[in-house]
């Protein structure tokens, strides 16, 4: 049998894999092998072969020796970070190379002061059923000793077809994306690079982009047409070139979904200039988004965030930025879930953002040169932002607010602060700014503004799109002409025709007030279409409900026809604040919102905290998976003194009954009982308060394989069919790598809902999905021919959630969801959905 011998490539400590402070090599994720702590900063060819990669640090390299076994040396653990700091790499790709050549020259002394740790994996592929037969003792070894001896089947035909894959691959393409390579096709492709076994680069304009990196992509400036050559070396080349240019066709089909029709970028009106003088003294602008508007001119000012400069030691300052970008990730993530489809694609491109490689390798070398978390993320940040500003295409351009709206943020968490959420406003307020970052809009009270003014911005930036779902006028490069508008001056906005009347006439006003007034007419009629009760077209009824966060959600879930709030998210009281909220402040925030439902059924979820949704107060043992510990209805069990004082404020919400229970991440009844056996005596102490309904979630494979017993004891089912995916899928739907792949519509997470759903029919409870996927056209038909009667959504999709529920029939609608359970993929599904339901559709 043939044998392959792995020599040590560098002096040291020789230790077991576990004891290498990373999971990832710890696991043997990676392949099996050893680590060496090293006491010299010299590594060796640890056997003969072709140097297969190097990475971009110069920290790791591999090489594949004969036979196709692939041998990777990784100095140090998170070594990443030094961004090639203290490396001197002296091979290259491809090169040939003997044992005991030099690959890999570096400072121990500064990779050990600025590394997590030295230790070094020596990790070999499980290649050809090679296994390993012998291995270097613990203690001492020296370069050049027998570290591995490696025995199996031979590999010697599965090395040309290895190391054919591993050639470099091209692959050239059209981009035919109406506004180019902009934040989120670039997020998508930068997905898809990041699952590849290859490394992946762009090439454009004479310019070269690691595909990885969002910031970089956007920085090569690609425009509708624009040709890029992708090339990849790797393993996985061949397939990685595959997933570029189906990332491609994926976004141009979104993009296609979102403006049927369009076949070329927009010119937008163009003012005669940036802030021109029309007649009558009125100033120019771009149209954004369309309408009219009168109200009283409102400017907001954003201060600048003070960083220090001088850091604290590379090691505390690196910690610090990882701590505020989980943060800001988990806030982001949180923002996401409980807007529409427009904000969570938006935020998804922030947290590509606040993970681009580019970005974070930057602010690594600021903080090792000394510098402080902040100042080093800001820097990084406005490098970036200088090099989009240089480009000459402006959709690029205007992606510089979102990384001002990331660096903010982030800024804020060093601080320990969280941005403003809510800024105030008079009535009828036209907000006047130089610029607008997308979070600061959705931090307005939409009630209160009725038109934005900028100085500055695009018509096709975040901002503008957002303003656009919003159904906010607003102009944009009105140049710095806005800044002498007065405050508190009447002012007429005509979004139509790119024209603000700072000096308005009577007749003006009357004018643009009836124009505006036609245009909430037509809202008003569509809102009130939604008002009747919901009923398929064979007269089944069909609640759809609201899932709401706080006051202002409820007040827009009502206009917007809501039956009910089907998810009151009540974690939203307890996170980013020092103390738990008490009895009398949560009544007070239950009782408004019920308040704001005016008399409809109000779902009250408990606290869902702890794993992803820390809290301060609350400490936790540390948990290497969070998205598998002490959660929902476990932290709440947990701490009985949290549970009992939001018990009590909802049990004591007016009038009695009004309020229903919804238990999160139930796994088995003896949960359900544990709270009702807590809510029967809260109830006795109060006087004998009548118990009310008690649901649970079904987030879980356990919870909805086992849902008919859980339905024989909870008074309704709710299915999350967020957790549900990621937790049947095994993807963290948090994973900017994942995220493109993470689909409801998976037949298995169908299965799940459809086993969840029978339970509930076959004993008389009725079965709700509020996850995201109730607001999906695609998933509507299938989730009502699987049994669901609830569908519980974001306030803004109730009316086109209805209009679709009343063109379906209940049969076909089954008949559709049970040929759909047979299908491979999430995509077979989609696709079925499109061609039985076309008015449905199957594009995400």
């Amino acid at each position: 049998m043939p044998t392959l011998t792995i020599l040590a490539p560098l002096d040291g400590w020789c230790a077991p894999l576990e004891e290498v402070p990373d999971p990832v090599f710890a696991g043997r994720l990676l392949g099996d092998g050893l680590a060496i702590d090293p006491v010299a900063g010299l590594v060796v060819a640890p056997c003969g072969g072709e140097v297969a990669t190097v990475a971009a640090g110069g920290h790791a390299v591999s090489l594949r020796a004969e036979g196709g076994v692939d041998v990777l040396v990784h100095v140090g653990i998170d070594t990443v970070q030094l961004a090639g700091r203290g490396f001197e790499v002296l091979v290259r790709p491809g090169q040939t190379v003997a044992a005991g050549d030099a690959l890999i020259r570096f400072d121990l002394d500064a990779v050990a002061r600025a590394a997590k740790s030295l230790m070094t994996p020596v990790v070999v592929s499980a290649e050809a059923g090679l296994t390993i037969r012998a291995r270097h003792a613990p203690g001492p070894v020296r370069a050049g000793e027998v570290l591995l001896e490696l025995s199996g089947a031979a590999a010697s035909a599965a090395a040309p077809a290895r190391r054919a894959a591993s050639a470099e691959a091209t692959r050239v393409v059209t981009v035919g994306l109406r506004h180019g390579l902009h934040a989120r096709p670039a997020a998508l492709l930068s997905q898809r690079a990041r699952e590849a076994d290859a490394e992946v680069t762009i090439e454009a304009h004479g310019k070269r982009a690691n595909a990885r990196s969002v910031v970089a992509l956007m920085a090569l400036g690609v425009r509708h047409r624009d040709q890029i050559s992708i090339h990849a070396r790797g393993p996985g080349a061949a397939a990685a070139l595959d997933a570029l240019a189906a990332a491609l066709e994926e976004a141009l089909r979104v993009e296609a979904g979102a403006h049927p029709g369009a076949a070329a970028p927009p010119t937008g009106r163009a003012p005669r200039a940036a802030g021109a003088r029309g007649d009558g003294g009125a100033l120019a602008g771009v149209v954004a988004v369309p309408g009219y508007a009168v109200g009283v001119a409102t400017r907001i000012e954003r201060p600048e965030i003070d960083v220090r400069e001088p850091g604290a030691g590379a090691a505390h300052e690196s910690g610090e930025l990882e701590r505020a970008r989980s943060i800001v990730r988990a806030r982001l993530t949180r923002v996401g879930e409980v807007g529409g489809a427009t904000r969570r694609e938006i935020v998804a491109a922030h947290v590509e953002f606040l993970d681009d490689p580019l970005l974070n390798e930057t602010a690594q070398e600021l903080i090792a040169s000394g510098k402080s978390a902040g100042y080093a993320w800001r820097a990084a940040i406005r490098r970036s932002i200088a090099v989009l500003q240089a480009l000459g295409d402006e959709r690029l351009r205007e992606r510089a607010d979102d990384l001002l709206d990331v660096e903010s943020h982030v800024l804020f968490a060093l601080a320990g602060e969280a941005r403003p959420m809510n800024l105030p406003l008079p009535e009828r307020a036209v907000l006047f700014a130089d610029e607008l970052l997308p979070s600061e809009l959705v931090a307005l009270d939409r009630e209160r503004l009725v038109a934005i003014c900028l100085a500055g911005g695009g018509a096709t930036s975040h901002v503008a799109i957002l303003a656009a779902a919003m159904d906010v006028p607003m102009l944009v490069g009105m140049g710095e002409a806005v800044r002498e508008v007065a405050e508190g001056s009447t002012v007429v906005v005509d979004a139509e025709h790119g024209r603000l009347d700072v000096a308005p006439a009577r007749e003006a006003v009357q004018a643009a007030e009836r124009l505006a007034a036609a245009r909430r007419a037509g809202r008003a009629a569509e809102r009130a279409a939604a008002q009747a009760d919901c009923r398929a077209a064979d007269g089944t009824r069909i609640e759809v409900y609201a899932n709401v966060g706080e006051v202002a959600d409820a007040v827009a879930a009502v206009a917007n026809g809501a039956e009910g709030c089907g998810l009151l998210r009540t974690e939203f009281l307890f996170i980013d604040r020092d103390r738990a909220p008490d009895e009398e402040e949560q009544l007070l925030a239950y009782q408004a919102v019920a308040d704001a439902l005016r008399g409809r059924p109000l779902v009250l979820r408990l606290m869902d905290v702890g794993g992803d949704k820390p809290l301060r107060y609350l400490p936790l043992p540390a948990e290497g998976n969070p998205a598998l510990g002490l959660r929902g209805i476990r932290t709440a069990l947990r701490r009985p003194d949290l549970l009992r004082t939001q018990l009590r404020a909802a049990l004591r919400v007016a009038p009695p009954g009004a309020v229903r229970l919804l238990l999160p991440m139930i796994t088995d009844v003896a949960e359900l009982r544990a709270v009702r056996t807590i809510i029967a005596e809260l109830c006795a102490e109060l006087g004998g308060r009548p118990p009310p309904s008690i649901g649970v979630m079904l987030e879980t494979p356990a919870a909805a394989l086992t849902a008919d017993h859980l339905a024989r004891e909870a008074d309704f089912l709710s299915i999350g069919s967020n957790d549900l995916t990621q937790y049947a899928l095994a993807m963290d739907r948090g994973h900017p790598e994942l995220a493109a792949r993470i689909d409801a519509l998976h037949p298995a997470v169908l299965k799940l809902v459809a086993a969840a759903a029978g339970a509930g029919t076959a004993v008389g409870r009725v079965v709700a999905v509020c996850g995201g996927v109730a607001a999906d056209p695609a998933a509507v038909p299938l989730l009502i021919g699987l049994g669901v009667r609830e569908l519980s959504v974001v306030p803004a999709a109730i009316p086109a959630v209805k209009r679709l529920v009343q063109s379906l029939t209940i049969a076909d609608c089954a008949a559709l969801a049970q040929r759909c359970l047979t299908l491979e993929s999430a995509a077979d599904v989609r696709a079925q959905v499109a061609r039985t339901l076309p008015t449905a559709g199957g594009a995400r």
